[in-house]
């Protein structure tokens, strides 16, 4: 008995460690594409993600498969070289929190 039970642990704790391919990054759209304001957000991640699903639980329903950014500022496009981005440049459908968060975001490459 002892040894299907540690058989069917063992098993299960490889399961669990087999990777997945984790996320995915995703296809940058050019700028010229982007419908809102172009942010720089320090960091982007799905709504799914601890750190966002923290900042979500405050009210805010947004799907899991979301990509969030996380504190963004707007940026120009004509400016770039001189407030250069150290964070990951978005175009997002919902800017309407105070910079904290931006919800639907899209990595833009402003080479495109």
């Amino acid at each position: 008995m002892q040894f299907i039970l540690i058989t069917a642990l063992a098993l299960a704790s490889v399961a669990v460690a087999i990777p997945t391919g984790g996320p995915t990054t995703p296809t940058p759209i050019p700028a010229s594409q982007c419908t809102g304001p172009i942010q720089c957000c320090n960091s982007v991640q799905s709504a799914g993600a601890p750190a966002v699903a923290t900042i979500l639980g405050l009210g805010i329903n947004v799907g899991l498969n979301v990509m969030v950014g996380l504190t963004c500022s707007p940026l120009s496009i004509f400016g770039i070289g001189e407030n250069s981005c150290t964070g990951e440049i978005v175009c997002c459908t919902n800017n309407s929190f105070g910079g904290l968060i931006a919800i639907g975001c899209t990595v833009v490459d402003i080479n495109l």
